[in-house]
């Protein structure tokens, strides 16, 4: 209990979260603000894309933004609405509608909290590089594609669930030349952004360029679509609407959108620590946070919130040293709303799919896919595996293929690198050398590998003694294990008698369990040293030659 109770207590936030706060708190200040400017067109602009509408998008940035920086394990992470949950969101709310957004949130949040609590924070080391690439480029191909419905002046109700025959529908749908003043506020809003981003980097460019386009269509009376009416207050939180068919029903998606929110979230706090020195990150806390950050946005009719690697970045490069920063965030978008909610009601949807465009192109970094591509065959595969089903199919299941393939190439590697290779024998030859087989496997002795490395040794004719030295085995797995027994018997059967030279100590136990061990022809037969062992077989092949020189019916020396 007393072990529980610590491990807890290591999830809750402390008085060491702000350390260095008394003289970082200028810098958090305006890293803060900076990136709640950054922030707030994308918090809309995903509110917007996933079907639950901007506010849900505000409450997320403002309410999981809060939790988050408050129970999260990076002091940096910045949190809230992502592209990559857009994605996942915009079938939910296709399917089951926007009141399920909600429930899904609490739903995911209580997993997301479990997975920290039952310490499986470490589970994203083991996804490969590849597979985070083609994720995250196959969510860029989508987010861009999604937007092109609002870039058309189309509705995106009626289309297909699927981003790529979805966005094909619309641009055969679309009227010209009406079509041409929502591209005109797209394109204008990414001209705005790459200058910006090119000439004046220090500069939020995505918030000019919203305010530059949002200017421009009130002052010429253009009738492109806005946000609309948005409330000037935070909703009281409530408990969403469910019944248990719906909760039957969501059990997948939720279960989706917890790995996904997982996984982004300690993907980003990895990023973050790789970028300035702000402290290590408890990626079980972190995933704790996360968990309740949704809750807790779920609670506010709001959407599921992850880490946010762009805004994270923002953070960490406008100053940012303790998690101070991603509440001065929170509380910049509070102040937005109380204040500012009708100004911002008036933006251009169009504008935001303009944001989105952008920030999706720069997910597709060319550069990135080069270095991928030119690191290998292996790579190259699991990369456009991952990319493919992450567009064509699902996301989560497209990091389940990518993490099959990359341990497919993995193991077809780690098979090739193992090998049993007949020796030798060393010493002055004797007589009847020939009909001893010393055999020095290296490598791995398992599940891809034991069927190649068994057969090399049981294809060797004309032996009555096979020496095996196991010295060199690095890794033996049940499948491994049992084929060397299975070896060790056939080649009894077939009246070669088997020594065994070198079992480590950590193999020892799983051999003695799958009858690796009982299959020799006597307990004798283990050695650890390779002399002793082949003193023993030439001294097998001396006694052979000796009984049958030997009289018949003569008796046994």
């Amino acid at each position: 209990m007393t072990a529980i109770l610590h491990g807890l207590r290591a999830l809750l936030p402390t008085r060491a979260d702000y350390h260095g706060l008394g003289s970082s708190w200028r810098a958090d200040l305006v890293a803060g603000l900076t990136v709640g400017i950054v922030a707030l067109p994308l918090a809309l602009a995903f509110g917007v894309s996933s079907g639950v509408g901007a506010e849900a998008g505000l409450i997320t940035a403002i309410v999981a933004g809060l939790v988050a920086a408050v129970f999260g394990g990076s002091n940096v992470q910045v949190s809230g609405p992502t592209g990559a949950m857009v994605v996942v969101l915009a079938p939910i709310v296709m399917a089951h509608g926007v009141g399920a957004v909600a429930v899904v949130s609490l739903m995911a949040g209580l997993l997301v909290v479990a997975a920290g609590v039952l310490r499986l924070g470490r589970a994203v080391s083991y996804i490969p590089w590849p597979v985070i690439e083609g994720f995250t480029a196959g969510i860029g191909i989508i987010i861009f594609l999604q937007q092109v419905p609002a870039a058309l002046g189309v509705s995106a109700a009626g289309h297909s669930s699927n981003a790529v025959v979805a966005a094909w529908q619309v641009v055969t749908e679309a009227s010209w030349p009406q079509a041409l003043l929502p591209l005109a506020a797209v394109v204008g809003v990414a001209v705005v952004m790459q200058v910006l981003g090119r000439f004046a980097p220090a500069i939020p460019a995505s918030f000019v360029a919203i305010v530059v386009v949002s200017v421009i269509t009130a002052l010429s009376g253009s009738p492109l679509p806005v946000i609309g009416e948005l409330p000037s207050t935070l909703p009281a939180p409530t408990l969403p609407a469910f019944d248990p068919a719906m909760l039957t029903a969501l059990a997948g998606p939720a279960v989706a959108v917890a790995a996904l929110a997982a996984i982004e979230s300690l993907l980003s706090a990895r990023v973050a620590a790789t970028i300035v020195d702000t402290g290590p990150v408890n990626a079980d806390r972190e995933l704790f946070g996360q968990g309740l950050a949704s809750i807790a946005s779920g609670f506010f009719g709001g959407m599921p919130a992850t880490g946010a690697i762009a805004r994270t970045a923002v953070n960490v490069r406008s100053g940012a040293r303790t998690r101070f920063a991603a509440v001065v965030h929170a509380l910049a978008l509070l102040l937005v709303v109380l204040v500012a909610a009708p100004v911002v009601g008036a933006i251009p949807l169009a504008a935001l799919s303009g944001v989105l465009m952008m920030t999706a192109a720069r997910m597709v970094a060319p550069a990135t896919i080069r270095r991928v591509l030119r690191s290998g065959r292996s790579s190259a595969a699991v990369f456009a595996v991952t990319l493919f089903v992450t567009v064509a199919f699902d996301l989560v299941i497209a990091v389940g293929i990518g993490l099959a393939a990359a341990a497919f190439f993995a193991l077809r590697a780690l098979s090739r690198m193992s090998d049993a290779e007949r020796s030798e024998l060393p010493g002055h030859p004797e007589t009847g050398d020939e009909r001893i087989a010393l055999f020095t496997v290296r490598g791995s002795l398992f599940f891809g590998a034991a069927d190649r490395l068994i057969d090399q040794i049981a294809e060797t004719p004309d032996v009555e003694v096979v020496v095996l030295r196991l010295s060199d085995v690095q890794i033996i797995d049940a499948t491994g294990a049992n084929a060397l027994s299975e070896l060790i018997a056939a080649l009894e059967r077939r009246g070669a008698t088997v020594l065994l030279k070198g079992i480590r100590a950590e193999h020892r136990p799983l051999l003695e369990q799958l009858g690796v061990i009982t299959a020799l022809r006597h307990p004798h037969h283990l050695f650890d040293e390779l002399g002793p062992a082949l003193a023993h077989a030439r001294d097998h092949i001396r006694r052979g030659e000796a009984d049958r020189a030997a009289p018949p019916g003569a008796p046994t020396p």
